[in-house]
């Protein structure tokens, strides 16, 4: 499946990996272009932040850049539509949580 022009080169390639690895209805098709695009907002809001910097000037002093937000909530929402699409079952043995740490508890 070939993958949306408006995806970054390197997301592009994850897209058509995924895409080919999985058999996917056209839903879930548009799930991972979802999932696509909160990637790469990601990585934008991380290049904004990496020439600005973490704080930036604001009316009263510093303050937290605004691409923080935006990274954060954008890697939450990758991170909800890969596990909606169930694309990590494979890296878990089939549970869509990481196994826990052993003896933790004890």
């Amino acid at each position: 499946m070939k993958a949306p022009a408006h995806l970054r080169a390197a997301t592009q390639r994850w897209f058509t990996e995924m895409s080919g690895l999985y058999a996917m209805e056209p839903q879930h098709v548009e799930l991972l272009v979802l999932a696509a695009e909160a990637r790469d907002r990601a990585e934008q809001a991380r290049a904004r932040i990496a020439k600005d910097g973490a704080y930036v000037e604001g009316r009263y002093g510093l303050r937290a850049h605004p691409a923080i937000a935006v990274e954060r909530d954008s890697r939450l929402a990758f991170a909800r539509l890969v596990r909606e699409l169930g694309l990590e079952d494979d890296q878990h043995g089939g549970s869509p949580r990481p196994p826990g740490i052993a003896g933790r508890y004890n």
